[in-house]
């Protein structure tokens, strides 16, 4: 039997990868501190899951729901927009409309299915999530990469975009706040941002704002939309409750945009998954979204002690220049390239690609010091790996520790 190419061409998920070794290492007793997780490890609020209970009493909780969501929580999927972005959808001369999918992830899905031809190509900002550059392959688009630095905290020159645009490019995609960095761009970087859009009418923009909701330093994140409402007519809105509910399993996304894009999307989705999980949604359209306005306060002060844990522990082990300050997300992207034992690696391994060294590196970060990393190569960043901050404080104090004692070898 001969596989598509589609399939054939489509990168493995680094991070089954290394939680395969992981389990591995854990059934044979071996202690590991796991940080490749994308997910934060609590319930959601009390009161939605109460709600969620109740919905198992009513049989449309089990029925087939409109393909493209339930019209009562489409409507409160913008209304939430709205409200936290300070902006209104039905001042934009074009129609928009919210459809919803099952998770973000297959809202980006649906948007290249309906958006790209073969051959469109697809700026992508890196370090990007890793799923974004499968996705427009998978569509048979090209992504095209604009890549940024950790001195600069991960956020790209708007130069070098303008050097990535082509009579090809069909769009654009920001992550903001940021997989993997876990940082947000700037207001000053997003007002610029809306300027240069201006310059390139013809570029569809998809802001994928999944984790916008995770902010632990002020000031929060802002869009460029905010800053030029005409950008809206353009823009595609990506969004669910994985993080911002802390309910990744329960796999209810959404997205805004152009109402001719959404109804393509539709079209897409009909054939494919048809309409979105009915207990959740009905869960949701029931739920005072307000009551999740102070349900992170507890993971924010984690997030910023967790912050200060790195900070500290780099300036103590002399790696303040390898540092950067995270604000978003729970996420910190080591690079391994300013760091002592980086030489040490590349010599030993000097037949090897930057996307396979730092499997390697992260492989014998494992090894010898028991903490588990995500390969930045997924991420388009080679010689990095992804830190999740989701563990309790006081082991991802030792983590750290133990990290550090590791990147200062030489």
């Amino acid at each position: 039997m001969k596989l598509s190419s589609r399939v054939s061409d489509m990168k493995t998920s680094i991070t089954l990868k290394v939680n395969e070794k992981i389990n591995k290492m854990l059934q044979n007793g071996i202690h590991v501190y796991n940080m490749t997780s994308g997910q934060l490890p609590f319930k959601p609020c009390g009161e939605f899951v109460s709600t969620l209970s109740k919905q198992l009493n009513f049989l449309k909780s089990y029925q087939y729901s409109p393909i493209a969501g339930m019209p009562k929580l489409r409507r409160k999927f913008i209304d939430f927009i709205e409200e936290k972005r300070g902006i209104d959808f039905g001042s934009v001369e074009t129609p928009m409309e919210c459809i919803i999918s099952n998770g973000s992830k297959h809202s980006l899905y649906n948007v290249f299915g309906a958006l790209l031809d073969p051959g469109d190509e697809v700026i992508l900002l890196a370090p990007y999530w890793v799923s974004y550059p499968e996705i427009i392959k998978f569509w048979r688009g090209v992504p095209v990469i604009v890549k940024s630095h950790a001195f600069d905290a991960y956020t790209p020159a708007l130069e070098d975009i303008e050097k990535a645009i082509t009579d090809k490019t069909k769009a654009i995609i920001i992550n903001s706040p940021n997989n993997p960095a876990g940082i947000h761009y700037t207001d000053s970087w997003m007002k610029n941002f809306a300027k240069f859009l201006n310059s390139h009418p013809e570029l569809t923009i998809i802001s994928d704002e999944i984790y916008s909701e995770l902010s632990y330093f002020d000031p929060k994140p802002s869009y460029f939309y905010q800053f030029d409402k005409e950008l809206l007519s353009r823009t595609v809105i990506i969004h669910g409750i994985s993080k911002s509910f802390a309910a990744t399993g329960l796999r209810i996304g959404f997205c805004i945009a152009d109402a001719e894009l959404t109804k393509a999307m539709a079209k897409v989705q009909s054939q494919t998954t048809s309409g979105p999980n009915s207990l959740v949604q009905r869960a949701l359209v029931d739920f005072d979204f307000h009551l999740q306005d102070n349900y992170f306060d507890t993971v924010k002060e984690e997030l910023r002690e967790c912050a200060q844990i790195i900070r500290i522990s780099f300036r103590d082990a002399n790696l303040a220049h390898c540092y950067y300050q995270t604000n978003s997300a729970f996420y910190y992207l080591l690079d391994f390239s300013r760091m002592p034992f980086f030489k040490k690696f590349q010599l030993a391994h000097a037949d090897l690609e930057e996307s396979d060294l730092s499997k390697v590196i992260v492989d014998d970060i494992l090894d010898k010091a028991g903490v588990a990393l995500a390969p930045g190569s997924a991420f388009g960043y080679p010689n990095s790996a992804r830190m999740s901050m989701t563990l309790d404080t006081a082991p991802f104090k030792e983590a750290i520790g133990k990290l550090t004692e590791y990147l200062t070898s030489k």
